[in-house]
């Protein structure tokens, strides 16, 4: 039902999952809404299943629940967390031994086609196989670490991102969230590096250390506020995947919601790194 909708309705679909009493879909939509996307769906399932089991009447309860997500931050996260669903139900020990879910599809078996993977297989590698390879090992290190609250808090029920990310989609408040500016990555990095005080060859040291990442983490976070950089771009800079890119932002964006003088910390570089730069564009419109 899924790639008949699909055919009916184009949408991207990155990530599925479809469990005992509920079902979760990663969706992108294109010119049809999801509200037309999800009554053409459920409605053909529900006629099926009734007919199948000779029931009538409403198969699913209430409206859908829709989060609306910032792509560029948390739909890896995203990603991750359908595909793990029957992990944490305790249904299946091995998310591959699961069925009824998109995750097969990134690691090059069955799918039909349903899955878009090329979008996120490309934030760990271009070469198809490698990213098979990293997309399976940053799955199973979501096992290990559980559920972490931290990266699915919903914004008001209804947005998976930063305060600027809701303002852009709501167009909230008398003023613009802010500029983008035209801000090289360099720029960026060497503010960081003097205010944190690290060596920049730590920076862009293929080596693992705390002091480096915790450097490229405010490299990634600023990159975006600041410059418009997307965290593929700022991982490709590092050439270090994206994944570790926005998992480093994130945490940043954690230290920025519990600590007032982090916050400000971050201000004074975010200004002296966009200090007499041109302005490209807003990033919300009033």
């Amino acid at each position: 039902y899924l790639t008949d909708c699909k055919k009916r309705f184009p949408f991207r679909l990155y990530a599925y999952a479809l469990l005992k009493n509920h079902l979760h879909l990663l969706i992108e939509v294109e010119q049809s809404p999801l509200s037309r996307i999800m009554q053409s769906l459920l409605f053909a399932y529900a006629s099926y299943f009734n007919k199948r089991h000779g029931e009538v009447g409403h198969l699913f309860q209430g409206r859908h629940k829709a989060i609306l997500c910032d792509k560029d931050a948390y739909l890896l996260e995203l990603v991750r967390y359908i595909h793990l669903n029957p992990v944490r139900a305790n249904i299946v020990k091995r998310p591959e031994d699961y069925e009824w879910s998109g995750h097969l599809s990134y690691l090059g078996g069955g799918g039909q086609g349903l899955i878009d993977e090329g979008f996120v297989l490309d934030q760990f590698s271009r070469n198809r196989s490698f990213a098979r390879g990293k997309y399976r090992k940053f799955v199973w290190e979501g096992i290990s670490r559980g559920h972490d609250e931290k990266y699915y808090r919903v914004k008001e029920q209804r947005y998976l991102g930063e305060e600027e990310f809701i303002d852009r989609v709501e167009g909230k408040g008398k003023e613009p969230a802010g500029w983008v500016y035209e801000v090289p990555l360099e720029a960026i990095c060497r503010e960081v590096c003097r205010a944190m005080g690290i060596e920049e060859d730590k920076l862009y040291s293929a080596t693992k250390g705390r002091e480096g990442a915790r450097g490229r983490a405010v490299v990634g976070y600023l990159a975006r506020r600041s410059g418009g950089h997307t965290v593929k771009e700022t991982g490709e800079y590092f050439r270090r995947s994206a994944v570790t890119i926005g998992e480093g932002i994130m945490k940043v964006e954690e230290l920025v919601r519990r600590d007032k003088s982090y916050e400000e910390g971050l201000k004074r570089m975010e200004d002296k790194v966009i200090k007499g730069r041109k302005r490209k564009y807003r990033v919300s419109v009033a």
